[in-house]
């Protein structure tokens, strides 16, 4: 390994381990604590917080990041113009500056080679393109409504970037991207990766059309999601491990089931005003932690609402986190490093640490076996 990929490595993982693990250790009794005064009244909304960079989740979920940036048209490396590059901290970007960041990337957006243990991640791609590479020879590009599934296990390096494939105008981009934990006995399965493309996904329509409800993980009024990796948490349907994303029209109203006992259900309530849930309303941008064995009726205002909601029963494992490596113990974490730094974790076969595809490419996945899916838009 160069000395300076040696370098970017050490200020990723520092980065990363800069933003602390949240929620990961609480369990659905923490959130049921109410004060005194309301015991005797049932509480469908249990907490509501302000929605960060970061939001917190509950077991089994460790935390989800929303990126929205509406980036300027792309040059010929498919990146901003470097002129518009100056005044940022160049490798280490995440302040929003003319509407954008860089992130991790110096010349593309997103986030150059870097390494995994012990997790999943589930990116949910709204708007844009994400370029995907990763150290099992594997690689692809999706966007526009696809979701990418990917179990790390025992390690893996991948790279996400975010090209900016139009030259001739604007490339917004929003996706969310949402880790998922691993049991203990997973943690050191073989890294998968697959794709859930946007016309897989069921896409749940309610009250004349005025609610849709993207099915991302679990099961929804009888439409199931795609399955997911073998190895997941969410693979077995007695987790209840549930990711819906919910847009909801003016003045529309719907109901949700309860999730039921000792599942954590969150509902993150990232565009719009006016929601009510129940009798109370849901500031913009906010969070609430919800009783899973209530049933949750909606009520949105004068302006289109988006809500997604992450649900599950929790692992309820001791969680350790330093940077990119989520174990059960500091051991593991420490081994986690050696083993790293002893194989790079099957090492980096593509050409660039921040590898983006042919421009004119369109959505596909390579497999790390050579085998090529590829959509036509």
């Amino acid at each position: 390994m160069s000395e300076q990929r040696r370098t970017f490595i050490g200020k990723l993982i520092a980065g990363i381990a800069a933003v602390p693990l949240l929620g990961a250790a609480r369990t659905s009794q923490d959130a049921t604590q109410t004060d005194s005064k309301n015991r005797e009244m049932k509480k469908i909304i249990l907490k509501t917080r302000a929605l960060g960079f970061q939001w917190e989740t509950a077991d089994p979920f460790l935390f989800c990041v929303h990126h929205e940036d509406n980036y300027p048209a792309g040059n010929e490396e498919m990146g901003p113009d470097p002129t518009e590059l100056n005044g940022r901290f160049i490798g280490q970007d995440f302040i929003l500056k003319d509407g954008w960041r860089m992130y991790h990337g110096s010349a593309v957006p997103g986030f150059p080679g870097h390494p995994h243990r012990g997790f999943e991640t589930i990116t949910v791609v709204r708007e844009g393109v994400v370029d995907h590479a990763d150290s099992t020879g594997a690689a692809g590009r999706y966007g526009n409504g696809d979701v990418q599934w990917m179990t790390a296990g025992k390690g893996v390096q991948h790279s996400e970037m975010f090209p900016l494939i139009h030259s001739d105008k604007g490339n917004p981009m929003e996706l969310f991207q949402i880790w998922l934990n691993l049991p203990k006995k997973s943690k050191m399965v073989e890294p998968h990766f697959k794709m859930l493309w946007h016309e897989d996904l069921p896409i749940v329509q309610l009250d004349e059309s005025r609610v849709s409800i993207e099915v991302i993980a679990g099961k929804m009024n009888e439409q199931l999601a795609p399955s997911p990796p073998p190895d997941s948490w969410a693979a077995d349907t007695d987790n209840a491990v549930g990711v819906f994303n919910i847009h909801i029209e003016p003045n529309g109203t719907f109901e949700l089931g309860a999730a039921g006992e000792g599942i954590n259900r969150t509902v993150y309530y990232y565009d719009g005003n006016g929601l009510m849930l129940g009798d109370e309303e849901i500031p913009h941008y906010h969070a609430a932690d919800v009783d899973p064995t209530e049933k949750l009726i909606f009520k949105n205002g004068a302006e289109i609402s988006k809500v997604l909601i992450l649900q599950g029963r929790p692992i309820n494992e001791p969680v350790v986190q330093h940077g990119p490596f989520v174990m059960n113990s500091r051991e593991e974490i420490q081994q986690a490093f050696e083993d790293y730094h002893a194989t790079q974790f099957g090492g980096w076969p593509w050409p660039k640490y921040d590898q983006v595809h042919d421009r004119e490419r369109g959505r596909f996945a390579l497999r790390g076996d050579g085998k090529e899916e590829v959509k036509f838009n």
